[in-house]
């Protein structure tokens, strides 16, 4: 077994600092409890609550939380490597049962010489000293955490950074944290970082990766850090951080357990939270967003909607990485019609929308449901569904029927038919046990021959709009030279939706016969 495989990542929670830190409105107190909540539902081992120096609203706001957080959290807040940061920190968080003081400073070229403006010796004599500090406030009680801010842009000083964290691990750290602060270059140049410091450092040593999403690969980079040696991963909910955001918790756990790590949180709360943080952040959840996108599990190509629809409800999909349930959302995959789909997607709508209907039907419905797509882009469930109700349910032919009615009730019900073909009027009369064999007779004396092979009737009930009360009926028609057809019909009548299903059969018939259409013989 992989070694990667033996250990259970240490989630570490900043949406509520670097998710915060970013918004237009940063969350005051109340609204950072509801994200925490979720948080402590969620599961996570770790979270850090705020930048206590930054406002006496995020002092109250992480002295608040560090009071009500469970047992077994961690509650950590930012300090900059100055000593009236730590003290903030350690005074808004010494309720917590766990405390953790996240002290940090650059120690990259770039940043000490244009940034700080300090010699390199100067910038680690910063860091250790802070970290003693941090230690001495904190005590035995808690935890300290040094984290190199700009620790992707150190390949070139690596050297001198990985000598300076064997002094802050002296000095008392233990979480140390290398942040992609900027993301720049390819995940596995960061990754080949945190393997050289994983190795050098003490091995009761926590190294935690902390990305930034610039490029878009800050899911990769943390995963892939993982699996190097780092335990603590630091996310952020929604991908909430400055700039492009941070790495997006979800996926990260997501990707892990697709990798058979077991993942230590609660992942069925995963839904609920990305909704309830895009509510009380004002940012929108993008259409796009893995895995709780709400085209996340939209398949619009016909080659994916029919995988798709082949492997509903199973554990693994044709084209999706989860089971949607895995995360909490109760929406099955969504099978949208534009111009690139097919009967897959026409049959999958109209069966969702509670109406009944055959693979065969669906082929007959895409011309006319694609032409529409074409010109207007992805339908709605009702456009394709009044398309459905039109082609099916009132087929236009050579067969119009003008009136059925009722003569007499003797042993055998008598009843009128009128009706045309090709533009003749034909004026019959039928008998039978009921309506629908007394229509069929009817037909026969007129010259017209079917015989009933199967018949099915359901009432349309109010659960779906539109043709509420509306009974409907299935008929398998047979003709004298053996073809067979399933028609369809409905009306508030009974009666009249079984004579209706009769003359949509035989329009059927006579369209598919011109359109040199095979038709199934019983």
């Amino acid at each position: 077994m992989n070694e990667a495989n033996k250990r259970q990542p240490f989630f570490y929670d900043i949406t509520l600092r670097d998710g915060n830190q970013a918004l237009k409105k940063p969350w005051n107190t109340k609204q950072k409890e509801v994200i925490f909540n979720q948080l402590v539902k969620l599961g996570v081992q770790g979270v850090e609550v705020g930048f206590s120096g930054s406002s006496d609203m995020d002092f109250e706001a992480c002295q608040y939380l560090a009071s009500i957080a469970p047992d077994n959290i961690v509650i950590s807040g930012l300090a900059r490597a100055v000593e009236k940061d730590i003290i903030k920190v350690a005074d808004a968080i010494r309720d917590a049962a766990k405390p953790r003081i996240h002290t940090f400073i650059a120690l990259s070229p770039f940043n000490m010489q244009y940034v700080l403006k300090k010699e390199p010796a100067d910038v680690r004599k910063i860091a250790v000293e802070a970290v003693k500090y941090a230690k001495s406030l904190i005590g035995e009680k808690g935890e300290v955490q040094f984290s190199v801010e700009h620790f992707g842009d150190c390949s070139e000083n690596l050297s001198f950074v990985i000598d300076s964290l064997q002094e802050v691990v002296q000095a008392g750290a233990g979480i140390i944290n290398l942040p992609n602060t900027v993301e720049r270059t390819r995940p596995m140049e960061f990754v080949k970082m945190v393997r050289e410091v994983v190795n050098v450092l003490p091995s009761d040593t926590i190294i935690a990766v902390h990305c930034h999403n610039d490029l878009g690969m800050a899911t990769a980079t943390t995963v892939e850090s993982f699996f190097v040696g780092a335990t603590q991963l630091e996310c952020s909910l929604n991908g909430l951080g400055e700039r492009a955001g941070n790495t997006n918790l979800y996926e990260v756990a997501t990707s892990l357990y697709n990798c058979n790590i077991d993942v230590p949180l609660d992942m069925s709360k995963i839904y609920e939270t990305a909704v309830t943080v895009a509510e009380m952040s004002n940012i929108p959840i993008y259409e796009k967003s893995p895995l709780i996108g709400p085209d996340a599990l939209a398949h619009r190509s016909g080659i994916h909607q029919d995988g798709a629809a082949k492997t509903k409800g199973m554990q693994k999909g044709a084209y999706r990485p989860i089971h949607p349930s895995l995360i909490g959302r109760d929406d099955d995959e969504h099978l949208g019609f534009t111009s690139q789909s097919g009967k897959t997607a026409v049959y999958e709508i109209i069966t969702r929308a509670g109406y009944p209907i055959t693979i065969q039907e669906a082929i007959r419905l895409v011309p006319s449901i694609k032409e529409k797509a074409e010109r207007i882009g992805e339908l709605p469930v009702q456009t394709i569904v009044d398309v459905y109700l039109k082609e099916i349910y009132e087929v236009e032919g050579p067969f119009k029927l003008l009136e059925f009615k009722k003569l007499d009730n003797g042993a055998k019900e008598k009843y009128r038919l009128l009706f045309s073909f090709n533009g003749k009027e034909y004026d019959t009369t039928g008998h039978g046990d009921g309506p629908l064999e007394a229509c069929l007779n009817a037909l026969a004396n007129a010259g017209f021959k079917e015989k009933l092979l199967h018949y099915e009737q359901s009432a349309l009930g109010e659960e779906v709009k539109g043709v509420a009360a509306d009974a409907m009926t299935v008929i398998h028609l047979s003709f004298e030279n053996g073809e067979t057809i399933i028609c369809r019909g409905k009306d508030a009548s009974t009666s009249k939706a079984n004579v209706k299903a009769i003359f949509n059969g035989l329009n059927l018939l006579h369209n598919l016969k011109n359109a040199g259409v095979e038709i199934a013989k019983s």
